[in-house]
């Protein structure tokens, strides 16, 4: 199915027709607006308004985004993946790639009193300081938090907000999509996700979007048991793709005494796993290789 038909659809049957003035009755079958009810209130002809929903009307004006948008009530982070949709088949967006530049790395090192860690776009887990480490109970690069929540965790109980955990990461990888529709590595994040999780798919069947923003992060962890964190997320600013996502304590409170307890396991325990300090090293020794000695004419 066509993304940009099935947001539009799915948008369209979340309109109560009372709303926007139309009259209903008991013999009405369809949920929501129809499609020549869209057209007439945003002022387009009906052969229009199908074709733009089957994707075949390759140019459409900011005012006609603006007024479907409006009929149909979207928000901010709707109108702009409406946007993206419509106009995808002119110019498509170039993912981006690339690694994390060390002084990344050792600016997330100096974060040393809340998780934080580096994700992109394809909620790939980049890097992680040292709480993010021991927080996850796992080495941060490799990890996915899409697969992490609907694949390993959903039985497990990490995430204390699972279901909206869940709702989410739907949301943000459908604007991933949106933004990125040539990139085969999350097409084939979205279908392993498809063909694993029944919640997946009936979430992913929704169409919504949802932004990245700050709020309420809670975790049920198996030994200092619940935190309830802030997660703040930074937006780098060189068109990566990735984010920089603290996780931090209100001062004063069980979460605060929460990290602490959790740092000081990691202490006792020798840190187990990979930190920081060993990702720096072997970025650095990739940007600058140990130098050779020149060879000795006497050896």
């Amino acid at each position: 199915m066509d993304d940009l038909a099935g947001f539009l659809r799915t948008r369209r049957s979340r309109v109560d027709p009372a709303a926007v003035g139309i009259p209903t009755d008991s013999r009405r079958r369809v949920e929501g607006l129809r499609r020549e009810e869209v057209a007439h209130l945003s002022g387009v002809s009906v052969d229009y308004y199908v074709r733009l929903e089957q994707g075949r009307a390759t140019q459409p004006s900011e005012q006609v985004l603006d007024a479907i948008a409006r009929v149909l009530g979207l928000d901010e982070t709707e109108r702009g993946h409406l946007y993206r949709l419509a106009r995808q088949r002119r110019r498509r967006a170039k993912a981006p790639g690339g690694r994390v530049r060390t002084d990344l790395l050792r600016v997330l090192d100096l974060v040393a009193d809340a998780p934080a860690l580096i994700m992109d776009y394809r909620l790939d887990v980049l890097a992680g300081n040292r709480l993010a480490v021991l927080l996850y109970g796992r080495p941060m690069p490799g990890l996915n938090t899409a697969r992490h929540i609907f694949l390993e965790e959903a039985e497990r109980g990490l995430y204390a907000d699972w279901e909206k955990c869940t709702l989410d990461v739907v949301g943000h990888l459908r604007l991933a999509a949106g933004k990125y529709p040539g990139d085969p590595r999350l097409a084939s994040l979205i279908g392993e996700l498809a063909m694993r999780s029944e919640r997946f798919r009936r979430l992913w069947a929704r169409a919504d979007v949802r932004a990245r923003a700050h709020g309420r992060k809670a975790y049920r962890h198996p030994l200092v048991g619940l935190l309830e964190l802030h997660q703040e997320n930074f937006a780098l600013p060189d068109e990566s793709g990735m984010e920089l996502l603290v996780l931090s304590a209100a001062p004063d409170s069980p979460a605060e005494d929460g990290l602490r307890l959790l740092a000081g396991l990691g202490a006792g325990s020798g840190d187990a796993h990979p930190t920081v300090d060993a990702q720096i090293r072997e970025q650095l020794n990739d940007a600058h290789p140990p130098e050779v000695p020149p060879a000795c004419g006497r050896c």
